[in-house]
């Protein structure tokens, strides 16, 4: 069912459009994280190609999203000090069942973030 992510940037209530993110897998248990892809967020904080990881080529194995908050928040204009508190926030994750859809939504404000498991 592939990879998708989604962020929602909280301190302003709206998708995070306009967000640099970008996608890496580590080939082995000790590896290191190659990139995959880099993209730049829609009007509705997605990726604008869809799917990250299209079904059929989604595997069993680690993950990282990188999300560029600290550019991000300073792009809307948001007065941050510096160094900013959130810069680039990386998620490590797993996928153990790629047959599954795995969701990994972002919420995001310059102090703080959460993610999850989504649908």
């Amino acid at each position: 069912m592939g990879l998708s992510t989604h962020v929602l940037d909280t301190m302003h209530g709206c998708p995070a459009k306009g967000m640099e993110v970008s996608l890496f897998s580590q080939e082995s248990d000790l590896g290191e994280f190659k990139l995959m892809k880099r993209f730049i967020l829609n009007a509705d904080g997605r990726n604008p190609d869809g799917l990250l990881v299209e079904h059929d080529k989604l595997e069993a194995r680690r993950y990282r999203l990188q999300f560029n908050v600290g550019e991000y928040f300073e792009l809307r204009g948001v007065q941050l000090e510096s160094p900013t508190f959130l810069d680039m926030v990386n998620l490590d994750f797993g996928v153990s069942r790629p047959l599954e859809h795995y969701h990994v939504p972002l919420l995001v404000s310059p102090w703080s973030y959460s993610t999850y498991r989504g649908s």
